[in-house]
C-alpha cells in the first residue's frame, strides 16, 4: 500500500521556464520518504542518537515524465518493494491530478557512524515492513 504526501509547487522550486527545476523532485521525494518512515513510527533522529545508524541513499533511477509548474498540487506516493537486512528498495512517484509526472526506484542503506553498511535492527524492520515479518 503506498503512503502519500502531498507537496505543493513554490516559486522557489521552479526554473526560468518556469517548470520544477529536475532536482527538486529529488527533494520531493525525500519529503516523501522522511513523512513514510515517520508514519510508521521511526524517529530517525533517535535511532541515530541510540544505536548511531542512519538511512542513506545508495541509488535513484528517475524518469521525468512530464513536467509540474509553479502552484501545482502535488502527492508523493512511496511503496516498499523489498527490504532485507541492510537495504530497502521503494518505488516513489510524484503525482499531478492522478497523472504521474516523475517515477523514481530507489534503494536505501543503513550505515553506521563510520560510514559502512549495518544492519538494520529488527524493531525497525518491522515497523518498516510489517507484511514481510
Amino acid at each position: 500500500m503506498a503512503f502519500e504526501f502531498p507537496i505543493r509547487v513554490y516559486y522557489e522550486d521552479t526554473d526560468l521556464a518556469g517548470i520544477v527545476y529536475y532536482a527538486n523532485y529529488l527533494k520531493f521525494i525525500e519529503r516523501g520518504r522522511s513523512e513514510w518512515v515517520r508514519s510508521l513510527g521511526v524517529d530517525q533522529a533517535r535511532m541515530k542518537a541510540e544505536t548511531g545508524t542512519v538511512f542513506a541513499v545508495r541509488r535513484v533511477e528517475a524518469e521525468y515524465l512530464k513536467p509540474a509548474r509553479y502552484d501545482d498540487e502535488l502527492v508523493v506516493s512511496t511503496t516498499l518493494l523489498a527490504e532485507t537486512g541492510a537495504r530497502i528498495q521503494l518505488a516513489q512517484e510524484v503525482k499531478r491530478a492522478g497523472e504521474v509526472l516523475f517515477a523514481a526506484q530507489v534503494t536505501l542503506v543503513c550505515l553506521n557512524e563510520a560510514g559502512a553498511a549495518q544492519r538494520i535492527s529488527a524493531e525497525i524492520r518491522r515497523k518498516l515492513a510489517p507484511s514481510l515479518h
